[in-house]
């Protein structure tokens, strides 16, 4: 799954078309806690998120595993 730095914070991109620097990750739940612990994602987009935008995040991850 594609994850783009945007200017409301860093969102899902289901497109996989959307303007901006990108990330991947796979979707399973533990790749996504992965990729949030140790701002390793944050590295990924050079960009600073915000606890919100962490929160909504974790929250998606977590509705993964709901599949």
């Amino acid at each position: 799954m594609r994850l783009v730095r945007a200017a409301e914070g860093v969102v899902v991109d289901l497109s996989g078309r959307m303007v901006g620097r990108g990330a991947y990750l796979c979707r399973s739940t533990a790749c996504w806690q992965d990729g949030l612990k140790n701002k390793r994602l944050e590295k990924a987009l050079r960009t600073t998120l915000s606890q919100e935008n962490r929160e909504i995040l974790k929250d998606y991850a977590a509705r993964l595993g709901e599949e």
